[in-house]
């Protein structure tokens, strides 16, 4: 029997999370493995697709949760039901904190459950705020993250690879990494969570919304891709073939034009939002037309399992690889090799598991808790 239209939007939303978790684990073992280069250029450019774009589109989809998780409480004003769902929201708050903390006591310095806890309070104060005012807010971040970026010393407390954060644990340092210039830092990472609840909240995810938000999310990330590629050449005078006078040098210039992640540009929340909305879309496309199948299903599932295979990739696939001492390996293909196998055996997981349980292992912890 197929699903209702809500269930297969909600469906949708677990099957695109279950992808945000598959590139994040690329990503991350690239990182933990110091994996840089092995000669496999192909392999370069598909590496570097997953970074910052994974993890962005982790957080947009919890951004459309929190805000299918309020509707009613928005809806009906019932103040009884808002502090129900802010107590709610301050508990999955001080779990995620405490998952992060233990993980950054690990080790594991690329973390973004922390991030998360930050998310989850913010996410309890804009309840009952207006959707103008969230996209407001979105905008006002937005630019108040790249004149930071200007004003302040983004390098400050990283070493020359940005893999060790120095002062982390003082309160000056692990500010700044919070706010700043972490891996995922609230200036502009809630940005992401905040386009999230305006997207969930705007029922963007409606059947016959999905063409055009395909359409726009796809040329959106064209669009800003083509613009951060002339303002790098341009600024830096590289572009055509005879040299022009340069504004920036090149370094500079990828600074405030990249679309990378690190530093987290304007253009870089503008693309990454736009490609996270296309892999949403792509996924309610698929979901509407495979949704029997096993393997639509099984990935499902997967998505449905987030949280433990968040944790699970960093304690169970590196903590494998620390044990037998083949952590810092270097080798990129390894590291998406031995990424691709986990990912899979967490399909293997999530399908045998839901079988007899609703939630997952960690997601039953921050239920009973």
């Amino acid at each position: 029997m197929s699903q209702s239209t809500s269930t297969q939007r909600i469906t949708a939303l677990d099957y695109a999370r279950a992808w945000a978790i598959f590139g994040m684990i690329i990503v991350n073992y690239k990182l933990a493995m110091e994996a840089e280069d092995d000669g496999s250029a192909w392999l370069r450019v598909i590496a570097s697709l997953f970074e910052g774009r994974a993890s962005a589109l982790f957080v947009v989809l919890a951004g459309i949760g929190i805000a299918l998780m309020t509707a009613k409480a928005r809806s009906s004003l019932d103040k009884n039901l808002i502090r129900q769902n802010r107590k709610s929201l301050y508990k999955r708050s001080v779990f995620l904190l405490v998952a992060g903390i233990l993980l950054l006591l690990m080790g594991w310095n690329a973390d973004i459950l922390h991030y998360y806890a930050v998310f989850m309070l913010a996410a309890s104060v804009l309840i009952t705020v207006s959707d103008k005012k969230i996209l407001g807010l979105f905008v006002v971040i937005l630019i108040v993250s790249q004149v930071g970026l200007i004003v302040f010393d983004y390098g400050k407390g990283w070493d020359a690879s940005f893999h060790e954060y120095a002062d982390f644990w003082t309160l000056s340092g692990l500010m700044r990494n919070l706010f700043f210039n972490g891996f995922h830092p609230i200036f502009p990472w809630l940005c992401f969570f905040l386009i999230g609840m305006w997207i969930g909240r705007r029922r963007l995810l409606e059947v016959g919304y999905r063409p055009k938000v395909l359409l726009y999310s796809l040329s959106g990330t064209v669009f800003f891709e083509a613009v951060s590629y002339f303002l790098i050449r341009w600024t830096s005078g590289t572009l055509g073939t005879s040299a022009t006078s340069a504004v920036l040098d090149q370094e500079a210039a990828y600074y405030f034009f990249t679309t990378k992640p690190m530093p987290p540009t304007m253009l870089y929340v503008l693309s990454a939002t736009c490609s996270a909305i296309a892999i949403i879309a792509i996924s309610q496309y698929v979901v509407h037309k495979l949704e029997n199948s096993r393997l639509t299903q099984a990935i499902i599932h997967t998505g449905q399992l987030s949280l433990s295979h968040y944790i699970g990739h960093v304690v169970i696939g590196l903590g494998f690889l620390e044990v037998i001492g083949y952590l810092e390996n270097g080798r990129l293909s390894f590291a998406v090799a031995y990424g691709c196998v986990y990912f899979i055996f967490a399909i293997i997981f999530s399908y045998i598991w839901r079988k007899w349980m609703k939630r997952g292992p960690v997601e039953l912890i921050m239920r009973k808790l």
